[in-house]
């Protein structure tokens, strides 16, 4: 680590802290140098993920960085007033964005993510995947519903009750 002062890369940790539960560490450091002390903090880098969404009228594919709370957001919106509780909604959130940065891929398909949240919603409640069905596979008259109804009735089974 360079000196801010003289420049440096020669110095000493005299003391490390772990900061937010584990996910830092506070280092105090000694410039075997000028003798000037410092500070500096190590984090892990995250990947940052980008979505990329399905093409437009005009064919061009839009990116947009993945937000976690947008895909809680769609799970809450199917869940609504469902026996699905938040506590299972973040873990099927923390599993979905496991999976995708466990990828190494910096780019996702809104596809994939979709079908992730498809299968998470239809193992926790039927209703809820029925819903959120509706909107991602953009329905557009009762068969479809019915359709992807026999289809939960061939798989058997019922979602989760908790």
């Amino acid at each position: 680590m360079k000196c801010p002062y003289c420049g440096q890369d020669n110095d000493a940790v005299l003391d490390s802290r772990p900061l937010r539960e584990g996910e830092a560490i506070k280092r105090r450091r000694e410039c075997k140098h000028c003798g000037r002390r410092f500070t500096t903090f190590e984090t892990i880098e995250e990947l940052q993920l980008t979505v990329v969404k399905k093409p437009n009228r005009e064919g061009m594919q839009r990116r947009e960085p993945f937000d976690r709370n947008k895909l809680l957001r769609s799970m809450r919106v199917a869940s609504q007033k469902r026996p699905v509780s938040e506590e299972t909604l973040q873990d099927a959130a923390d599993h979905i964005e496991r999976t995708l940065t466990n990828r190494l891929d910096k780019e996702v398909p809104s596809s994939d993510i979709g079908e992730m949240v498809m299968e998470h919603l239809r193992k926790l409640d039927q209703v809820a995947y029925v819903r959120f069905a509706s909107v991602y596979r953009q329905f557009e008259d009762a068969t479809q519903f019915r359709d992807i109804v026999n289809l939960l009735k061939r798989q058997g089974g019922r979602g989760k009750k908790e």
